[in-house]
């Protein structure tokens, strides 16, 4: 299918551009570039899986579509406008994140009464994590909206974390979701989850530097007209 080849491309993209943005310095052209090529490729991605996932009659895939174009898009939105203040897409994406989490949490009790412990083949526990990880992002958009905005190094944290969730989800999918196009010689080490568990790895680093250290302490301003930022 020719959704399916434009999946994959969209994917391997992402994957890439995403490593890349990752490793460079927050806030630099080359981040900047790289973030770009990745929304547009993850969100590529996301919608193409959520379609896959409706041929095949995966709604727990769907769920997962879903959760993906829900991150990208807030971590975008974070990085790209001024700080302080909300607007109605905040509230759209805080319902539609905490509609998956629900969905994820009632699929997983479900499962869990089930005669085979499963629902659409996944076990209670993969839909409540997947459903802790939906409803943790409502609970900072929740806490945004009540202050009116986010600011400072909160902002960027907000950015990386969602932007890296996405790359996870992605990473997973490929690596683990589909060992079968790798050598046997890979599946059979740890080379495989490691790939897969590295853009948790380097989230956890740059929280760290973002909160404990002064370089992101400034504050980032849109820049020209295609509202690109700069620390100051």
């Amino acid at each position: 299918m020719p959704i399916l080849s434009f999946h994959i491309c969209a994917g391997t993209i992402g994957l890439l551009s995403g490593a890349f943005g990752i490793a460079v310095r927050k806030g630099s052209r080359q981040h900047r570039v790289a973030g770009n090529v990745f929304l547009v490729s993850m969100l590529s991605l996301a919608v193409s899986a959520v379609y896959l996932s409706f041929m095949k009659h995966q709604i727990s895939n769907v769920f997962g579509g879903t959760l993906t174009f829900y991150m990208v898009a807030t971590a975008w939105l974070t990085a790209r406008r001024r700080e302080g203040g909300t607007g109605i897409f905040d509230y759209v994406a805080l319902l539609v994140a905490l509609a998956v989490g629900v969905c994820e949490v009632t699929y997983g009790s479900e499962a869990a009464l089930s005669p085979t412990g499963l629902k659409d083949g996944y076990s209670p526990g993969v839909y409540f994590g997947s459903g802790f990880v939906a409803l943790l992002p409502v609970a900072g958009d929740v806490r945004m909206i009540v202050r009116g905005g986010i600011f400072g190094a909160q902002r960027i944290a907000r950015h990386v974390w969602r932007m890296c969730i996405a790359l996870f989800v992605a990473s997973g999918s490929f690596f683990l979701g589909q060992q079968q196009v790798f050598p046997a010689a890979v599946r059979n080490t740890p080379v495989l989850p490691i790939l897969t568990f590295l853009p948790i790895v380097m989230m956890i680093f740059w929280l760290l530097r973002v909160g404990l250290t002064k370089a992101y302490k400034g504050k980032w301003m849109p820049r020209g007209g295609d509202g690109s930022s700069l620390q100051t």
